[in-house]
C-alpha cells in the first residue's frame, strides 16, 4: 500500500500496530472492534457484583472489619432462598440466586446437623470476604448482643465444636472460646462430649472491640463447691456411708470426692482380699459409696473404707479355726520372720519362724515355698486385729503323736512280780537237820 492509499487518522491517534499472523492482536481488538462488546460484558459484571453485594456500597463493604459480618440489608424483601452446593468442614457453601454467587454459612447456624446438598435455605447477605457472600441463616442469632455479657456473669453457653484447645461456645449470639481447662475441676480426656450441650458459665474475658470473649465453667463449679465443702463438713461424721466420685488414682490409694470434700480411700480398705493396686478396683470418674473412717478437722483429713460395705470374712471366725484346730491351707508369701499362709480368700495366718520346724531355722524358703500346700495347727486368732497364728511343726507332731505314745507303752511295761510258793519244792537239796 502507497502512502496515498493510507486512511487518513485522527491527529490523536497512531495507526495500529502491525501484525502479520492470522491471529488479530488483542490491542486491536480493544481499540477497534471490541469497545462495544466490552462495554455490556462490564455492565453484566456490574450488575452481578450489586446482587452479590446485597445492595452495599464498595466503601462500606471495605469498611467491614475483616472476618465478621457486617448487618446489611439485600434489598427488598432482605433474604434470599439459596441452595446448598456442599459442604465442606465447617462451612456451608450455598448458591445465592440473582447471579453466578456463592456464599458461605457456618455450620453452628445448623443446630440440627450438616444439610445436604441440594437442601433450599432461606439466608440474608451479611457482607463479603474474599470474593465469597457471607450469609446468615433465617432465625439463627448472628446479631451479637455485647451489651448482654459482662466480665463476672454467669451465662449459659451451647457448646458448637471442639477446637485446639478448648471448645467454640456460643452466648447470645456471640461467638466464645472455653479453654480446655476451664471447662471442669478435673482433668477432661474426651472433650467431644461436651458437644451441643449447654453449660453454665462465668464470663472471665470480655473484648468488645476485638469481639473476643472467654468464659470459663471450672470457675464457676470452684465457687459452687467451695459452697458445698462447708456444708459437707458440718455434716460429716464416722461411720456416715457417703456418695461420692473417684477423682484420681495413685498406686496407694484413690482420692474420692464426698461433696466438695477430698477423702482417701487406702488400697488397704478397699477390698477384704489383697490388693496390689488401686486401679485394679477404681477408676477416675467412678461414682461409688464409701463409709467415713476417720476425720481429722484441724488438717482437713477425710479416710474412707470400701470393704466395709461387703460382709467380713472375719466375722464368726472362730467357728472356723478355733486354737488348736489343724487347717489346711496354702503358702502365700514368704517373709524374713516367717510364711503367711491364705487359709481361704481374705484370711492369712502367719507361721513365725520359729514355728516353722522342731529345729532351728536360719532361712524360711528351707522348710516351705510359695504355692505350697501345708496342714498348720490354729495357735491362736485375733479376730478384732485380722490375725491369727500358725504352727507347722505343731500340726506334724500331732500327726505323729499316735505311734510315740504306742513305743512309750511298750517301753514302761515291767512284768508283774512271781506269787510266793506255799509247798516246799521237791527235788531239791533239803535243809539238813
Amino acid at each position: 500500500m502507497s502512502d496515498s492509499e493510507k486512511p487518513d487518522l485522527p491527529p490523536d491517534e497512531s495507526p495500529p500496530p502491525v501484525n502479520t499472523g492470522r491471529v488479530p492482536s488483542l490491542e486491536a481488538q480493544q481499540r477497534y472492534g471490541g469497545g462495544k462488546r466490552h462495554a455490556e460484558v462490564d455492565a453484566d459484571i456490574e450488575r452481578e457484583l450489586q446482587e452479590a453485594m446485597g445492595g452495599m456500597t464498595a466503601e462500606e463493604l471495605l469498611a467491614a472489619p475483616r472476618g465478621r459480618p457486617q448487618t446489611a440489608e439485600a434489598g427488598p424483601p432482605g433474604r434470599k432462598k439459596g441452595k446448598v452446593l456442599r459442604v465442606h468442614g465447617k462451612d456451608v457453601f450455598v448458591e445465592v440466586p440473582g447471579g453466578r454467587s456463592q456464599g458461605v454459612l457456618p455450620m453452628e447456624q445448623f443446630p440440627d446437623g450438616p444439610p445436604q446438598v441440594g437442601d433450599e435455605v432461606e439466608v440474608t447477605i451479611e457482607g463479603a470476604e474474599d470474593g465469597l457472600l457471607l450469609l446468615s441463616r433465617k432465625g439463627a442469632a448472628v446479631h451479637a448482643d455485647w451489651d448482654s455479657v459482662a466480665e463476672g456473669m454467669v451465662v449459659e453457653a451451647r457448646v458448637t465444636e471442639t477446637n485446639k484447645g478448648g471448645l467454640a461456645v456460643d452466648v447470645n449470639g456471640i461467638r466464645g472460646f472455653l479453654p480446655i481447662s476451664q471447662v471442669d475441676l478435673y482433668r477432661i480426656e474426651n472433650a467431644e462430649q461436651f458437644v451441643n450441650q449447654r453449660l453454665r458459665c462465668l464470663v472471665t474475658e470480655v473484648d468488645r472491640h476485638e469481639r473476643n470473649l472467654v468464659v470459663s465453667r471450672r470457675a464457676l463449679l470452684e465457687k459452687e463447691r467451695e459452697e458445698q465443702r462447708e456444708k459437707t463438713w458440718n455434716e460429716l461424721a464416722e461411720g456416715q456411708v457417703r456418695q461420692g466420685v473417684v477423682r484420681s488414682v495413685k498406686d496407694f490409694g484413690a482420692f474420692v470426692d464426698v461433696g466438695g470434700v477430698d477423702g482417701l480411700l487406702h488400697v488397704s480398705e478397699m477390698s477384704w482380699n489383697r490388693v496390689e493396686k488401686a486401679g485394679d478396683i477404681v477408676q477416675p470418674g467412678q461414682a461409688i459409696k464409701v463409709v467415713v473412717l476417720k476425720i481429722d478437722r484441724e488438717r482437713r483429713k477425710v479416710s474412707l473404707g470400701l470393704r466395709q460395705l461387703t460382709p467380713s470374712p472375719w466375722d464368726n471366725i472362730f467357728d472356723r479355726y478355733a486354737p488348736g484346730s489343724v487347717v489346711t491351707g496354702k503358702v502365700s508369701r514368704l517373709a524374713d520372720f516367717g510364711a503367711f499362709v491364705e487359709l481361704e480368700p481374705a484370711i492369712e495366718g502367719l507361721i513365725h519362724i520359729s514355728e516353722l520346724a522342731p529345729q532351728r531355722v536360719h532361712r524360711v524358703k528351707d522348710i516351705v515355698q510359695p504355692g505350697q500346700e501345708v496342714k498348720v495347727m490354729v495357735l491362736s486368732v485375733d479376730a478384732s486385729q485380722h490375725r491369727i497364728s500358725l504352727s507347722l511343726k505343731a500340726a506334724l507332731a500331732k500327726e505323729v503323736e499316735p505311734e510315740s505314745s504306742e513305743e512309750e507303752e511298750e517301753e514302761d511295761y515291767t512284768p508283774p512280780p512271781p506269787r510266793p510258793r506255799t509247798t516246799p519244792l521237791r527235788g531239791g537239796l533239803g535243809e539238813h537237820k
